[in-house]
């Protein structure tokens, strides 16, 4: 006889057998032993849950003959009699499976109704199973509607599905629903453990539990995982072969990294990275574990007798729960999870591994001082075992003990370059740019309402490249990092100078009754690419006539528009003669364009900074200020 995989073999043949549903057993089963009968039922869950099994024992318990041939409607089948023998081979005329992902047309459907109007042949119901009913189109739904409401008394439906969301709710609603639950880790254990001694398979503890949580609830995906293991390890089940067939990371990995968090140890955090990267690892597998982990550390936190003391791990999930306070583990525990849904956007996913950690190691309260971690604490690959017990971890030296001092309050550091000198309380003028050498007291100001109307630009403060890192946070009320506090002193730092050539600045718009000829000149005109931007960027200095043909005299900056090609093509256009000559345009189309761009933005800023609203808001909210560029004014064309 061929080999029968052991989510078949197993198939529980009665509700006593059900593990992990006992809600929708004990309503069935009380429902069979009143009468109350539904003539449609809806099981909902994922996949391996028991939804078809519940079907065939309901259709069993609704036809079971009894093994005397004079039983009624039961909640326990008897097994034996030809119903519930024919049941489970799959061979009851009476009772249809269809899947209705294969099966899912309105066609189908139909077929399926039109038998419906003829009573069971053997059986004492009809019950039609629909797998996976949201499949089913929408006209296939309609099209069931009528019998679902109102079918013969010799007809049961049994629908089930994985995503009752996509079901319609006229057809949840002639249902009576159970939600099939997934499986708890301990439940699945348990059953594996049966069935695998009925089987004769020796299995250690940590392989069944290995197994229970990679089912992620599912008792089907349990038993076969099951059967995968027992022929990687060859009819034997042990943790560690479980744990290289399922591609898990060792838990040695996980404690080494959670005791470098505890330590504070970036060093540590580091070389169990490599460490996971030089044995190939999965970093989502990891972090996985990870999350597991700082669960149960925090059960254990605030329900110690919820775990299982028969558990090897118990003892080291106590040990760590108690080197970290609650709120530390809750939130390593929510970036575990951030952090394995982030690991796609990552250069690769060690990489974002690593930063995961540094993460968590970042956010240790302050003050938290580095311990060095033993070598034989780390958990690392072979090839770096010797190297790694040779050089031990440097010790780290305790920060000195911060100085008890006034919290300064903020102090814009900027580049400015004023005007003039400005007079100041103490002896000597303040010189243009200050080298600030520690944060002063300032005396705080409330800015006038008319000095923040208008968006001031934002400034780069001077060595903004460099990595300065600043004591203490502001006040909640302090005005944004890059807005100046009025009528306080504005500390500067001097910029080195580079000895790089300054930018050229843009040339200033002298408007001519030449530029004005010449842009109402290309405004009839669609030129195209490189001619365009020639005559955009031309300065007209004169215009004469010569034998009837316009002559143009051009000044254009960039030698590449000066191009011949260029300009013959601009004449095309034009039917005009052009004189080109090299310099810097002060009347163009293009500057004209950036001058009434400029124009429409102060205008629309003015605006803003006059409404009502506007100056209610600012009044109300002395560190408010009008965001540079959150203005935006609406464009207007060029006559």
């Amino acid at each position: 006889m061929s080999y029968q995989v052991l989510a078949r073999k197993y198939r529980p043949q009665s509700f006593e057998q059900l593990v992990g549903q006992e809600h929708v057993v004990q309503a069935l089963a009380n429902a069979l032993t009143q009468g109350r009968l539904h003539h449609a039922y809806l099981f909902t869950g994922t996949r391996g849950v028991g939804k078809t099994t519940v079907s065939r024992i309901l259709a069993k318990s609704l036809n079971c003959t009894g093994a005397d041939g004079t039983g009624g409607i039961t909640a326990q089948p008897c097994g034996v009699c030809a119903a519930c023998r024919d049941i489970d081979a799959g061979r009851f005329v009476d009772y249809v499976e269809l899947d209705a992902a294969s099966n899912r047309g309105v066609e189908e459907i139909s077929q399926l109704l039109d038998q419906a109007v003829y009573k069971p042949v053997v059986g004492r119901f009809k019950v039609y199973m629909i797998d996976e009913v949201h499949m089913l189109s929408n006209t296939a739904f309609n099209a069931m509607l009528k019998t679902l409401e109102e079918p013969p008394e010799y007809l049961k439906f049994v629908l089930a599905t994985t995503d009752p969301q996509k079901v319609p709710v006229t057809v949840l609603s002639r249902c009576l629903q159970f939600n099939l639950r997934p499986m708890a880790a301990a439940d699945v254990q348990m059953h594996l453990g049966n069935v695998l001694g009925a089987e004769s398979v020796p299995a250690e503890g940590g392989a069944l539990r290995l197994l229970s949580r990679a089912a992620r609830g599912s008792m089907r995906d349990a038993l076969s995982l099951t059967d995968q293991a027992i022929a990687f390890g060859a009819g034997s089940l042990t943790e560690a072969g479980v744990r290289q067939m399922l591609g898990s990371v060792d838990r040695g990995h996980v404690v080494a990294i959670v005791d470098a968090l505890v330590a504070a140890s970036g060093e540590a955090v580091v070389a169990q990275a490599d460490a996971l990267r030089g044995a190939g690892l999965s970093a989502a597998g990891t972090l996985e574990d990870l999350a597991t982990l700082f669960q149960q550390m925090a059960l254990a936190q605030a329900a110690p007798t919820a775990l299982d003391d028969a558990d090897n791990e118990t003892a080291e999930i106590r040990r760590l729960a108690a080197a970290l306070p609650a709120d530390e583990i809750q939130l390593m525990y929510s970036m575990a999870l951030h952090g394995r849904a982030e690991l796609h956007l990552a250069p690769d996913e060690y990489a974002g591994l690593l930063m995961v950690l540094l993460r968590m190691l970042a956010f240790r309260p302050a003050g938290t001082q580095p311990r060095p971690v033993k070598a034989a604490a780390l958990v690392r690959p072979p090839a770096v075992a010797k190297a790694a017990v040779a050089v031990p971890l440097p010790k780290f030296a305790p920060p000195p003990a911060p100085v008890a001092a006034p919290i300064p309050a903020p102090v814009v550091v900027a580049a400015v370059q004023p005007t003039a000198p400005t007079p100041t309380p103490t002896p000597q003028a303040a010189e243009p740019a200050a080298v600030v050498a520690a944060p002063a007291v300032v005396e705080p100001s409330t800015p006038r309402l008319s000095d923040r109307l208008r968006p001031r630009p934002v400034e780069r403060e001077a060595g903004a490249e460099d990595d300065q890192a600043f004591d203490g946070q502001p006040p909640d009320d302090a005005p944004p990092p890059w807005m100046e506090a009025d009528g306080a002193p504005v500390a500067a730092t001097a910029p080195e100078p580079r000895g790089e050539p300054e930018a050229p600045r843009r040339a200033v718009l002298r408007e001519t009754p030449e530029g004005a000829r010449w842009a109402e000149r290309i405004a009839a005109l669609s030129l195209p690419g490189m001619t365009g931007e020639l005559a955009r960027q031309a300065q007209a200095l004169a215009c004469d006539s010569v034998d009837g043909r316009e002559v143009w005299k051009l000044r254009i900056e960039r030698e590449s528009l000066r191009a011949p090609a260029l300009v013959a093509k601009l004449e095309a256009a034009m039917n005009a003669r052009l004189e080109i000559e090299a310099g810097v345009a002060e009347d163009s189309i293009a500057l004209r364009t950036v001058a009434r761009a400029e124009a429409q933005q102060r205008a629309a800023e003015d605006l803003a900074a006059g409404h009502p609203m506007t100056r209610t808001l600012l009044s109300q909210f002395p560190s408010a200020r009008i965001l540079p560029g959150s203005v935006q004014p609406v464009l207007t064309p060029s006559n």
